[in-house]
């Protein structure tokens, strides 16, 4: 598959070679939000979900519907490959609910936001996850009419709100279910397109500048005259290279 915009991606890639998964996957929802400007503080406060069907939207746009995928059997260690529809996806966890989520019960009125990138990251950092999780997005705590602080929560309405959370923003985790076709076993694995979608383009870009390298070295032409040559052009260069 070709990408349009060779010059853009190229310097995507080049930016998060040197960055860790984090950085690689902002780079690629920056890229796939160009309508954000590249605020990056939006992105980050995204719902986790809304990121993942932008990163979706994004491979489709870039390398086409269909997504190989390679799993070991949890249970007896056979490869399974398989095939995924990236724009199934990206439509699927595109219906998501409002951000703002509102729950009652037994007394307890609660509103919090669905978590985002950032929220994710924070808490993963802290002592206690879940607790650090819930400060950052619980936005309103009454007990009886009188406010409360998130850490007053009981537990019963902390498992409400991890549901609650997770119904409004499904995308957040993506987690196949594969039967394997050895031995009837399931497994199961989280998807993380950010790290699939680095992969693609990592190889992409490689093969790209593979290209760059033969073009110039035959005509003698820049790196920039070669990129904005559209990719039918440059393709049908390559072959007279190689007939040569």
């Amino acid at each position: 598959m070709v990408i349009a915009r060779a010059a853009e991606f190229l310097a995507t890639w080049e930016t998060g070679v040197a960055q860790a998964p984090d950085g690689r996957a902002l780079l690629l929802h920056r890229a796939a939000r160009p309508d954000l400007g590249g605020d990056q503080r939006t992105l980050l406060e995204l719902p986790v979900g809304e990121r993942e069907a932008d990163l979706f939207a994004l491979r489709r746009a870039l390398f086409g519907e269909r997504m190989q995928v390679r799993l070991e059997c949890g249970a007896c260690g056979a490869d399974m490959e398989f095939e995924l529809d990236a724009g199934e996806f990206a439509r699927t966890l595109a219906d998501r609910g409002e951000p703002l989520v509102r729950i009652a019960e037994d007394g307890w009125e609660v509103e919090f936001r669905v978590p985002g990138f950032a929220d994710l990251t924070a808490a993963a950092g802290a002592a206690d996850p879940r607790r650090a999780l819930l400060a950052r997005c619980v936005t309103d705590a009454v007990r009886d009419g009188r406010s409360v602080s998130a850490d007053e929560l009981p537990a019963a309405v902390r498992r409400r709100i991890a549901e609650a959370a997770e119904a409004a923003d499904p995308g957040g985790d993506v987690t196949l279910t594969i039967a394997c076709p050895e031995c009837g076993e399931d497994t199961r694995a989280e998807l993380d397109i950010a790290s699939y979608l680095w992969t693609e383009l990592d190889a992409w870009a490689r093969d790209l500048l593979l290209d760059v390298h033969l073009l110039a070295t035959a005509y003698g032409w820049s790196e920039p005259e070669i990129l904005a040559l559209s990719p039918l052009r440059r393709r049908y260069y390559l072959e007279l290279c190689a007939d040569v």
